[in-house]
């Protein structure tokens, strides 16, 4: 057990949640408040969440198993973002910005991972 709130990727994917939530709160449309605005939403929050409470897990094993559903939810809230800028939600801008930093988070669970396998 430690504390998440010094974790790099943590901290990174809390910002990125929360510019998520600006986005669709700013952006989309509201007739999607029940649809992509939700799921994207939901995917976003559930990288940071599923890091912290890995870290709350007592064992390597418990945390690495939190990370790789961080990473699965990283690789869901990419493809909702390459769905929101085909259908012009987002700039291009905006999804190259979040895409690369998604893809950087994602890394760096996965040295995290590889690092922690090592000591299990």
């Amino acid at each position: 057990m430690f504390d998440f709130h010094n974790i790099a990727f943590w901290q990174r994917s809390h910002n990125l949640t929360l510019e998520i939530y600006k986005i669709t709160q700013k952006q989309f449309p509201k007739e999607e408040m029940y649809g992509l605005t939700s799921q994207i939403r939901r995917a976003a929050a559930s990288i940071p969440t599923n890091i912290a409470e890995g870290c709350g897990r007592k064992s390597q094993t418990e945390l690495v198993q939190f990370l790789n559903i961080a990473s699965g939810s990283a690789s869901e809230v990419e493809y909702e973002l390459l769905l929101a800028k085909d259908i012009n939600y987002i700039t291009i801008e905006q999804y190259h910005l979040m895409t690369k930093e998604i893809r950087e988070i994602r890394s760096m669970l996965k040295a995290y991972m590889n690092q922690t396998r090592k000591t299990i």
